[in-house]
């Protein structure tokens, strides 16, 4: 018994020690990624398309002071923040104007790319305009574009990236689900629902692959939206907004802070 108890007692002190060790490693990483400079690449889903409170500077690119790299970057203070993530970009548009910041003094990239490669806005319109089989027709068109042509593309980003900047440690960003399925809810049908949620499953995949085989970290931020979609009466994402189009399906500002922002913060 008292051998017992002191086994208890002795795995109990090592744990606690493990626990602190890992804060402590976790926050001197944060520290290293804040000693030198951050670049922030990619797409709307990065840029903060859909969070408002954009700035002026940045004209049609959508870059939002509420977006995940701007927080990030205001908790952080890195020593140098270049924010070059624009609305509708796609891989080359990443590799022809969005890299010029990075530098061997880069210590941490982020980006979201390969919706709107995929075509994720004529996927979108497709399935809101059209019926379910035009839908999964689409759907299917691009999973097949993912298969077969997009890696080859993520590959030229990533080297670039690794290229410019060999000492950063970079952040794939990936997509979230739209819908909470199983529930009552206006709008698209069940089926469309479903294989929306599907294709970006099957993206995120596609992505975490190609970012591990760079040595890159994956973020997922299917698990942080997981209970904010679209029909889950807590959405942090935007649903058809015939007001303002260029937000539909894209996260809010609580998207960005509660779904994006705690994944980078983590995986940098």
């Amino acid at each position: 018994m008292r051998r017992s108890r002191f086994t208890a007692y002795v795995t109990s002190l090592l744990l606690a020690a493990g626990l602190a060790l890992t804060g402590a490693m976790t926050a001197q990483a944060s520290q290293l990624a804040a000693t030198g400079g951050y670049v922030a690449l990619g797409d709307s889903y990065s840029s903060g398309v859909g969070a408002g409170s954009y700035l002026s500077s940045s004209g049609s690119c959508d870059r939002s002071t509420k977006a995940y790299p701007y927080l990030w970057a205001a908790a952080h203070s890195p020593s140098t923040f270049d924010f070059t993530a624009c609305s509708g970009a796609r891989t080359g548009d990443v590799l022809a104007s969005q890299l010029g910041p990075l530098t061997s003094a880069t210590s941490l990239v982020s980006i979201s790319i390969g919706g709107n490669d995929a075509g994720f806005a004529d996927v979108m319109t497709t399935c809101v305009l059209q019926s379910d089989s035009s839908c999964l027709t689409r759907i299917a068109t691009a999973k097949a574009y993912v298969d077969s042509t997009l890696p080859a593309q993520l590959d030229k980003v990533y080297s670039a990236i690794s290229a410019k900047a060999p000492a950063a440690h970079v952040v794939v960003l990936g997509y979230p689900r739209f819908y909470k399925l199983g529930t009552t809810c206006l709008g698209l049908s069940a089926t469309k629902r479903s294989a929306i949620n599907g294709a970006a499953d099957y993206l995120d995949a596609a992505l975490a692959k190609r970012a591990a085989d760079h040595g890159f970290t994956f973020g997922d931020v299917r698990t942080t939206f997981t209970g904010h979609e679209i029909c889950s009466g807590s959405s942090w994402l935007h649903s058809l907004n015939l007001l303002s189009i260029t937000e539909s399906y894209h996260p809010t500002a609580a998207g960005q802070s509660g779904g994006y922002l705690p994944v980078f913060t983590s995986a940098a």
